[in-house]
C-alpha cells in the first residue's frame, strides 16, 4: 500500500486553501481495478491520496470477495465519480457513472467495506439500467431491496468480522416499509446541510 500511496502522491500538486478553509476543486483521474476514477476534492481538509487508498480497497474487496460484481462493474457503468454529494453513493443513468461521497471515503472509524457496499448497491442499480430495464416510482422499493439483498450477500461473503456492519445495515434497511427504503429526498434541504457541514469542517 506505501508504494501506491506514493505514486498518488505524486500525481498531486499542493493546493492553496482560502480564508474560508475551502480551495478550488482538486480533480484527479486515474483507474482502480479495471474502473476509471474521478476524484473532484473541494475539502482542504481531505488528502486525495487517501480518499483513493479507501477506494482502492474498497474495490479490492469486491474484487476479492464477489468478483463478478467487479466484472459488471467494468461492463455497466463509465466510471466512479468522488465527490461532495448529498449522501453517501448514488447511480446518476444519464452519466452512467456511480458517485460515492467524498467524506464517507475520507472517514476512518468505519472499514473499507461499508464502502464496498455501498458502491456494490449503486453497481446493481447500474445492472438493472444496463438491462434496460424501465422503472416507475412505484417499483423503486423493489429495486431498492434488489440492492439491499445483494448488500446482504456480500456481506455473508467477507469474513464475519468485517462483514458484520454490512449485514447489520442490511438487514435494518430490508426491514423498514416500502416508503422509507426508498425515501423521496428533499436535495435542496440536503444540500443545505451539506454546506452547513463543510463550513463547520473547514472553519
Amino acid at each position: 500500500m506505501s508504494g501506491f500511496l506514493e505514486r498518488l502522491a505524486a500525481m498531486f500538486q499542493p493546493q492553496v486553501a482560502t480564508t474560508d478553509g475551502t480551495r478550488a476543486p482538486e480533480s484527479v483521474r486515474t483507474t482502480l481495478h479495471g474502473v476509471p476514477v474521478e476524484v473532484i476534492n473541494t475539502r482542504a481538509d481531505i488528502a486525495t491520496a487517501d480518499v483513493l487508498a479507501r477506494l482502492d480497497e474498497a474495490l479490492a474487496l469486491i474484487g476479492t470477495y464477489q468478483p463478478w460484481r467487479l466484472t459488471h462493474l467494468r461492463r455497466d457503468i463509465r466510471g466512479i465519480r468522488v465527490e461532495r454529494f448529498a449522501c453517501r453513493g448514488a447511480f446518476m443513468p444519464g452519466e452512467n457513472v456511480i458517485i460515492t461521497e467524498l467524506t464517507f471515503l475520507s472517514r476512518r472509524d468505519i472499514s473499507a467495506a461499508p464502502v464496498a457496499s455501498s458502491i456494490l448497491h449503486e453497481g446493481v442499480h447500474a445492472r438493472v439500467h444496463a438491462m434496460g430495464v424501465y422503472r416507475t416510482e412505484a417499483e423503486l422499493p423493489r429495486e431498492e431491496r434488489l440492492c439491499r439483498r445483494a448488500e446482504l450477500a456480500f456481506g455473508y461473503a467477507l469474513p464475519p468480522e468485517v462483514g458484520a456492519p454490512v449485514i447489520e445495515r442490511a438487514l435494518s434497511s430490508l426491514a423498514l416499509e416500502d416508503r422509507e427504503v426508498a425515501p423521496i429526498v428533499d436535495w435542496h434541504e440536503a444540500q443545505r446541510r451539506q454546506d452547513a457541514a463543510d463550513r463547520t469542517a473547514t472553519s
